[in-house]
């Protein structure tokens, strides 16, 4: 599938477009949330070859990611699954994402448990983000020495 680029409309026009090295930006301007935007995001990381950093390796680069809204639906099912809780309605929650050291995540997230009781924020759990690093650089093994991880909270009520 091709991107497409949107056409003229509002304050927006294709003409002011140029290059932003290592930034690219792809928004539904109507706002409605569709797979086509991730899509299109995927297409564009894959065009900007020099989207990052290189270290010595050739394989080893600072990284590139999609900023997503947060997908309530698959969330729902996920920890419905692993840790039997029903999330809150969409925008009556919150979560993120910690990179945390495998030795150290325990003491970490219970002082963020620590911090957010005393915000008045409950912690409903932390999902453990699944990650592939078989085609990382040599040069990034000591982050696989690391665990992705996303806290849900919401308030007391």
């Amino acid at each position: 599938m091709e991107w497409e680029g949107p056409p003229k409309q509002g304050l927006y026009d294709p003409q002011n477009e140029h290059e932003a090295c290592g930034v690219g930006f792809v928004v539904a301007i109507d706002g409605k949330r569709t797979h086509k935007i991730v899509r299109d995001a995927e297409t564009l990381a894959k065009r900007m070859e020099h989207r990052g950093a290189c270290a010595c390796d050739n394989d080893t680069g600072d990284g590139a990611g999609v900023l997503t809204a947060i997908p309530h639906q698959f969330y729902c099912a996920q920890l419905r699954d692993s840790h039997q809780i029903d999330l809150p309605a969409f925008g009556r929650y919150a979560t993120g994402i910690f990179f945390l050291d495998k030795l150290h995540h325990q003491e970490i997230e219970n002082k963020f448990q620590e911090l957010s009781e005393s915000l008045g924020l409950k912690v409903l759990c932390w999902r453990t983000v699944p990650t592939n690093n078989s085609t990382i650089g040599k040069c990034f093994t000591l982050f696989c020495l690391r665990i992705v991880s996303s806290p849900f909270c919401m308030g007391q009520l």
